[in-house]
C-alpha cells in the first residue's frame, strides 16, 4: 500500500514538473516573437540600473509581454543579464532575444553631425546649438571659454577645429565634441606639417593653416586647390599681396550682405588682403584636409592671378595683362548661370 503511495506520488511530482517545465519552456519562447512597431523607438537604459528594473522597464513599454520571463532568462543566462547603459534604437520585427543581445553588446544609437569645410567657427557653434540629441554645455559660453576648455586658452578659434561627420551619443556634449575635432585638427596639421614641401614661404603650422582657410574659401573645385594654393605661394614669395575677396569678406563680418563694393576694398581690416602685406591674422574658415595638404604642397608653376569662370572654376594668368582680359571676358561680361562653386554632379554625367 505504501509503496503504491509512493509511485503515485512520484509519478505526480513528475507531472507537474513536466507540466512546470513545459510551462516556463512555453513563457521563454515568447522572448523570441517579434515585435510589431509603427517606427524605430528609443529605449534609455540608465546608468546603474539593475537587469529586473530594465525587464519591467520593457515590459512597460510595451516591447515584451510579461517581464517575468525575462527575468527567468536571466537568471538563466547571468550573461545576457548584463546590459550596459545608454540609449538604444528598437525597430519592428525585433524580439524581446535581439533588444536584450543589442542592450548585451551595448549597441547604443548614434547620431552624427557635420561640419562643413570652409565654414565660419559661428556657423560651428550654430550647428552643435541646432543638435536635438547633443546635449549642450557651451551655449553660453563665449569663444575664449571653449579655446580655454579645449586646452588652448587665448588663441583664436577659428580654423582650429577639423570639418568632418562627427558620431556621438546621447550621453556626450557639444564641448566633447569641441574637443575632438580640435584634436583631429591638431593631428592632420601636424601630420601635413612633417610632409610639406621645401621651401614654403611659413614660419609655423599655424600660417600654413591660415593659407589652408584662404584655398578653402576660394574654390569649390577639388582639382584647383594645388594650382590655387601656387598662386597665393608664389605671391608671398614675390612679395605681392595676396588680394583675396574670401579674407575682405571675413573682415567685414555682419556688414557683409552678398556683395563686395569699392569702398569695401579700400576700407583697412586686419582681413582685408588688398591693404595689407601677407597673411591675414588668422585662418578665415575651417579648411579641409584637401586644403591643408594643397597649402603645404602647392603645385608648381608660373600663374599669378586666377578668376572665377562662372562654372565654379577659374581662369589662371601668368601676366596682369592676361589677367585684365580674362577679367573683362569672365566678371564683365557675367554669364546669365554664373556660379561660384561647380554644378553639382550628377550620376551618369561625364562632364
Amino acid at each position: 500500500m505504501i509503496r503504491k503511495l509512493l509511485i503515485s506520488i512520484v509519478c505526480i511530482a513528475v507531472l507537474l514538473g513536466s507540466a512546470g517545465m513545459l510551462w516556463v519552456w512555453q513563457g521563454l519562447k515568447t522572448l523570441e516573437q517579434p515585435v510589431v512597431l509603427q517606427e524605430p523607438v528609443l529605449f534609455d537604459v540608465p546608468e546603474g540600473a539593475s537587469f529586473g528594473r530594465v525587464a519591467r522597464q520593457l515590459e512597460a513599454e510595451g516591447f515584451v509581454g510579461d517581464s517575468l520571463w525575462l527575468r527567468i532568462h536571466g537568471r538563466l543566462n547571468p550573461g545576457d543579464a548584463r546590459v550596459k547603459a545608454g540609449e538604444y534604437e528598437f525597430t519592428s520585427g525585433m524580439s524581446a532575444r535581439d533588444i536584450l543581445d543589442k542592450m548585451v553588446a551595448g549597441e547604443i544609437k548614434h547620431w552624427s553631425i557635420q561640419f562643413i569645410e570652409g565654414w565660419t567657427f559661428r556657423d560651428m557653434r550654430q550647428a552643435l546649438a541646432n543638435s536635438e540629441r547633443l546635449t549642450r554645455e557651451t551655449t553660453d559660453w563665449s569663444d575664449e571659454d571653449i579655446m580655454a576648455a579645449v586646452g588652448a586658452e587665448g588663441e583664436h578659434p577659428e580654423g582650429r577645429f577639423f570639418p568632418d561627420t562627427y558620431a556621438f551619443t546621447s550621453s556626450e556634449t557639444d564641448l566633447s565634441l569641441l574637443r575632438r575635432a580640435f584634436q583631429r585638427m591638431e593631428t592632420v596639421l601636424a601630420a601635413e606639417w612633417e610632409n610639406r614641401a621645401e621651401g614654403l614661404p611659413y614660419d609655423s603650422p599655424y600660417e600654413a593653416l591660415i593659407m589652408a582657410s584662404i584655398v578653402e574659401r576660394e574654390t569649390g573645385a577639388p582639382h584647383e586647390r594645388g594650382e590655387v594654393a601656387g598662386v597665393f605661394v608664389r605671391r608671398l614669395e614675390k612679395g605681392m599681396r595676396l588680394q583675396t575677396d574670401p579674407t575682405v569678406i571675413y573682415g567685414m563680418g555682419d556688414r557683409y550682405v552678398g556683395r563686395i563694393t569699392r569702398k569695401d576694398l579700400q576700407r583697412h581690416t586686419p582681413y582685408n588682403t588688398y591693404r595689407i602685406d601677407g597673411l591675414p591674422p588668422t585662418p578665415i574658415a575651417l579648411p579641409g584636409q584637401d586644403a591643408i595638404h594643397a597649402a603645404l604642397n602647392p603645385e608648381e608653376g608660373d600663374s599669378l592671378y586666377f578668376v572665377a569662370r562662372g562654372d565654379g572654376t577659374h581662369k589662371f594668368s601668368r601676366t596682369l595683362s592676361e589677367h585684365q582680359q580674362a577679367v573683362r571676358e569672365f566678371q564683365l561680361n557675367r554669364r546669365s548661370d554664373y556660379r561660384s562653386s561647380p554644378a553639382p554632379v550628377v550620376d551618369g554625367d561625364n562632364q
